[in-house]
């Protein structure tokens, strides 16, 4: 039946970090969640004159400054390798789970009245399929994150055309109200935390008052996840009735009519009395796939608007966050396609708080998330024979906890989905440790568990890994 079972559900959960406070008023642009910015370390300050100093001619990439190369051409950036490899043998996949370097460069200039802004990663990828770029997917020799304009006319409005990397919502590692796209084999495959957001080619317009803020980005054509297609990583197939990898590698149908497959982001933000409120609307397609053509077999991304809303404010110390997201599945409004995904509500509430009292530096984040299928008897009543049903509700209770030590140089933290309806759980512990301002070492592990093959972790079993990684900022 349809292939892209195991992916769809990816939509479900696994959200954006957490936001950050509440945003006052004419803030042109929320910031990226935590773990998913783009961070940057100081440039090394220069040794006084006369200490230091080599010849011209020596080699040295500094000038007499002591200012570097990527300095003097005002470039930005990091260099990260890392390496991966599974837990145990998986019969559909390689055993490295990841194996690559990424040279990420950037570069912003201000003018009189926009700035510009690039951003990329040339990619040395020894488990990619080609090494041509391809923009949308980010495999090849090239990723580019950013390519964007923007500008301020008035100060009530801000504009940003171009590539660039955007998110809503209040959830940790889950998501409702955000359809931006996500990439999840960079997710789910060891790299930084910062992949799990993709690219957009969009619009984005931002119109302030003190009534209230308005959000509107416009995609000209349909931006799609970075959806698992079982060549890097192993999913249950429902059409052949097991896991599935590199021997059932999916071909999706991805609409990319400009215009015809637009999409539509919006959202309407205010502050009343210390809560930060929004209500989001979206208007294009399932961003990965959710449904199967009778006529080929392969998967679709069939249309879909979701609305929904979100409050956020401090309480006891910490912060708490609600989110409620209505899902339409406007191609089976009624529930009676078997081939396309049925409508949803899915809800979120959560906190996270600081516990001096316990030990210093240290905090705990939970969630609980429930989705909720709609007309779930249709559905049942036209699901093939022998092929395993979803349960009308489906509950995930998330927790991060994250310790600092050695004056906040070492980073502990550990990540845990466990689903008390579907018997499974992932787990992501990760121990990072800053050497200077430059060098950062980082180990981890992507953990897998489940009763069934078919459940929405338990899919990624054998997908279970461990890697390490070093990173050079510059």
């Amino acid at each position: 039946m349809i292939r892209a079972f195991a992916v769809t559900l990816l939509a479900a959960g696994l959200a954006a970090q957490e936001p950050d406070l509440p945003q006052g008023l004419g803030k042109p642009e929320p910031k990226l969640p935590s773990g998913l910015d783009q961070q940057q370390k100081p440039d090394e300050p220069a040794l006084p004159s006369g200490l230091g100093e080599k010849p011209a001619d020596d080699g040295d990439d500094t000038g007499d400054d002591g200012e570097s190369w990527a300095g003097r051409l005002g470039i930005t950036g990091f260099l990260d390798v890392r390496v991966g490899t599974r837990t145990q043998r998986d019969p559909h996949e390689r055993d490295f789970s990841i194996a690559e370097a990424r040279l990420r460069l950037e570069h912003e200039r201000a003018f009189d009245s926009f700035v510009v802004r690039l951003s990329g990663d040339l990619v040395a990828d020894t488990l990619a399929r080609t090494w041509r770029p391809d923009l949308e997917s980010g495999e090849g020799f090239l990723d580019l994150r950013e390519a964007n304009v923007q500008t301020t006319p008035w100060p009530w409005m801000d504009v940003k055309l171009g590539r660039q990397v955007l998110t809503w919502g209040t959830g940790d590692l889950v998501f409702l109200n955000d359809m931006f796209p996500k990439d999840w084999v960079s997710f789910l495959s060891g790299r930084d935390d910062e992949y799990l957001k993709a690219p957009s080619d969009a619009l984005r317009v931002g119109l302030f008052s003190d009534l209230a803020n308005l959000e509107v980005v416009a995609t000209p054509r349909f931006d799609p996840d970075r959806y698992l297609r079982g060549d890097r990583l192993s999913y249950y197939d429902p059409a052949l009735g097991r896991r599935a990898g590199r021997d059932s590698v999916q071909d999706p149908i991805v609409p990319d009519e400009w215009g015809d497959d637009a999409e539509l982001h919006l959202r309407l933000s205010k502050n009343v009395a210390g809560l930060e409120l929004d209500g989001y609307g979206y208007v294009g397609r399932w961003k990965s796939p959710a449904g199967v053509d009778p006529m080929t077999g392969r998967g679709t991304f069939p249309r879909l608007s979701v609305w929904g809303a979100s409050v956020r404010t401090q309480v006891a110390g910490g912060v708490a966050n609600a989110e409620f997201a209505y899902y339409d599945s406007r191609q089976d409004r009624d529930g009676d396609d078997p081939t396309i995904q049925n409508s949803q509500v899915r809800g979120l509430i959560g906190f996270e708080r600081d516990l001096p009292e316990v030990a210093d530096a240290l905090t705990l984040g939970l969630q609980y998330y429930v989705e909720a299928m709609l007309d779930h008897g249709d559905y049942l009543a036209t699901l093939p024979g022998g092929m395993p049903a979803r349960d009308e509700l489906r509950h995930v209770v998330t927790a991060r906890v994250t310790k600092l030590l050695m004056e906040q140089r070492l980073r502990l933290s550990l990540f845990g989905f466990v689903s008390p309806s579907d018997h499974d759980a992932y787990l992501r512990p990760s121990a990072s440790y800053t050497i200077d301002d430059s060098w950062t070492a980082t180990i981890g592990a992507n953990v897998f568990v489940g009763e069934d093959p078919h459940t929405f972790f338990g899919q990624f079993e054998r997908n279970s890994s461990v890697f390490a990684a070093v990173r050079m900022s510059f």
